[in-house]
């Protein structure tokens, strides 16, 4: 892979997550703490969440999800914008980290002990954005089973938002679900012939 926008964002989410998970005041004052964003107006908590993460094995399958998507997502900006696909690719994972996070402040702006961190929700976005534009793309379950991209991304949507609603685990699934949400619209709004594309290759693809 070429050096990238994609490959920037791994190099220092690595690092910061990697140094964070050995110092634990800055791991804390990175984390996404609604309570402490609303009340205390950490608003900076917004974007540094989305750059450290709670265990070695949650950065890898974030990171090496974002190494797959990414630059794929970077090429198909570049031809559609030209000059602009960077500065929109830059966007949409920045925006990503924050709009991800909104209905999780908002939920929890009452509770100062719930914490969340990870990329999940930026990277939620490149991955389907790249699902929009290229919805019969192979994704491979566990790096071994095929599935197309927009069953994929049906699947993910319904597990996202009937975990999110019973929040038993531990994990931030709002985050993945508007994440997801968001670089679909994202995409849209840029680029609305996205929709027509989208449809007319689903329309011609075949089980058998």
């Amino acid at each position: 892979m070429e050096f990238s926008f994609t490959l920037a964002i791994i190099i220092i989410t690595s690092a910061v997550s990697l140094y964070a998970m050995n110092q634990r005041e800055v791991l804390y004052k990175f984390m996404m703490n609604p309570y402490m964003v609303t009340q205390r107006g950490q608003y900076y908590r917004l974007i540094t969440s989305g750059l450290i993460h709670k265990d070695f094995a949650h950065l890898i399958f974030n990171m090496l999800s974002l190494y797959f998507f990414g630059p794929n997502l970077e090429y198909i900006f570049s031809v559609i914008f030209g000059s602009h696909g960077l500065a929109y690719y830059v966007a949409l994972y920045v925006l990503g980290i924050i709009v991800s996070d909104l209905p999780t402040v908002l939920k929890h702006r009452n509770n100062p002990g719930y914490n969340s961190l990870g990329a999940s929700g930026a990277v939620s976005a490149v991955i389907f954005g790249c699902i929009l534009f290229d919805p019969l793309a192979n994704l491979y379950l566990y790096f071994a089973i095929p599935i197309k991209g927009f069953i994929f991304a049906a699947i993910y949507l319904i597990y996202s938002y009937v975990s999110a609603k019973r929040s038993r685990d531990g994990i931030n699934h709002d985050a993945h679900l508007y994440g997801a949400l968001f670089g679909i619209l994202f995409c849209i709004v840029l680029y609305p012939d996205s929709v027509r594309l989208f449809f007319e290759q689903i329309s011609e693809w075949k089980i058998f």
